[in-house]
């Protein structure tokens, strides 16, 4: 899969309400349109994780890809 830009992530996940868990932000990611590539990289992030903000969770997100 080729890197996902943080930008385009970040997009989806305008007006999320952090600290936010992994199914908070893919929920919250479906509602804003995110694509299936977006959806699929939320889906791999840590169960038991809380996001205290957009940096931490790019940082998540780049230790996936």
């Amino acid at each position: 899969m080729a890197k996902t830009n943080p930008v385009e992530i970040q997009k989806h996940l305008k007006g999320v309400d952090y600290p936010a868990d992994k199914q908070e932000l893919i929920d919250h990611a479906r509602k804003q349109g995110a694509d299936r590539e977006i959806l699929s990289l939320l889906e791999q992030l840590p169960e038991d994780e809380e996001y205290e903000s957009p940096t931490e969770l790019n940082k998540a997100l780049g230790e996936i890809q």
